[in-house]
């Protein structure tokens, strides 16, 4: 064969050796990024607990048969945090939204916009002004309660984006409403609304709504019992965020700049005091008791205790139940079992 045939069939051969090494290259390269891809996918749909907040520990709330607290006691680690609610009263969750996450009902878990935004203030102040987290990324910072790095915010970021496939953005509002700090050893909304106002959170006011959704921004270096400025400055501009977003009117916005901010934490309803002494720890009880019954029966044994005082006798109790069901309606274990002026 001439030699310039044998030099043809040797370029061929390693044209087509070439190809191969090629295409056996890229096939390669391919399912090593189909294989990262994967575990990468794998990663994230795991990332995630079952239990975000396992190992919480709650207060101990006992309910009327209405729904109407009858009374609570701290948990076990000094903590006001009542159960977690289903839900969040509107006004709260659209004055939260509003101050905190205005983008919230349609981002993913992760707002960009808002992180470079963030990462531009911080860098023009030198130090962190702005943190750039969404309300879901905040659930799972205060559900690791890890220090607040860059690396955590990242895993932050990535495990909010998990955490908005897994619930609605309505059961996010709620875990964070449930779990956020609102200064001092208050922790939650409900237990917020009736440490501040004495009343429960679906009842609060233009005014204490939005003074509890800026609350959780600081709530180690304001809270009502001081900074009061601070706090009625933040408070004064999220109503007029409020009202040029069309969520409030003029009346109510007016209404609610006169309202004056609390004092000092409040005592807890304590009807009924001996019975929630008897309820499960850390969990929330509907009980059969009728409030104004609960009330009334209260007053009638203390009024009767005092002209039985006068003869000797120390104590009354007393005990009402529906004939027909069984149910324990009123109990009052002592005549001066009501109140609990001292709760801390």
């Amino acid at each position: 064969m001439p030699p310039e045939h044998q030099k043809g069939r040797f370029r061929a051969r390693e044209a087509d050796l070439s190809a191969l090494v090629h295409q056996k290259w890229h096939f390669g390269a391919r399912e090593v990024l189909l294989g990262l891809a994967g575990a990468l996918l794998l990663g994230w749909l795991f990332c995630l607990p079952r239990q975000l907040f396992k190992g919480t520990v709650y207060s101990t709330v006992v309910e009327s048969a209405e729904g109407e607290l009858l009374g609570a006691r701290i948990a076990d680690d000094g903590q006001w945090r009542f159960p977690p609610a289903d839900t969040v009263p509107s006004r709260f969750a659209t004055a939260l939204v509003q101050f905190e996450d205005r983008q919230f009902w349609w981002h993913p878990g992760v707002n960009p916009v808002a992180l470079v935004r963030a990462a531009v203030d911080n860098a023009k102040a030198g130090h962190v002004v702005s943190g750039g987290s969404t309300l879901t990324m905040q659930v799972i910072r205060l559900s690791r309660g890890k220090e607040r790095t860059l690396w955590q915010k990242i895993i932050e970021a990535v495990q909010a984006t998990r955490l908005e496939l897994r619930y609605s953005k309505r059961h996010i509002l709620a875990l964070y409403a449930a779990h956020a700090p609102f200064g001092g050893n208050v922790v939650g909304l409900e237990a917020a609304a009736w440490r501040y106002f004495g009343r429960p959170a679906s009842e609060l006011s233009w005014g204490e709504a939005a003074t509890l959704a800026v609350l959780p921004n600081a709530p180690a270096s304001m809270h009502p019992g001081r900074n009061r400025e601070q706090l009625l400055e933040k408070r004064n501009r999220l109503l007029e965020r409020l009202l040029k977003h069309g969520d409030i009117d003029a009346d109510t916005y007016e209404a609610a700049l006169a309202e004056e901010l609390p004092e000092a934490p409040l005592p807890l309803p304590a009807w009924a005091s001996h019975y929630v002494e008897h309820c499960p720890r850390g969990e929330r009880t509907r009980t059969d008791i009728r409030l104004p019954l609960q009330k009334a029966v209260e007053a009638a044994v203390d009024l009767r205790s005092d002209d039985l005082s006068r003869e000797g006798v120390a104590d009354m109790a007393a005990l009402v139940i529906d004939n027909r069901s069984g149910a324990i309606v009123a109990y009052v274990g002592n005549a001066s079992g009501r109140c609990c002026p001292t709760c801390p």
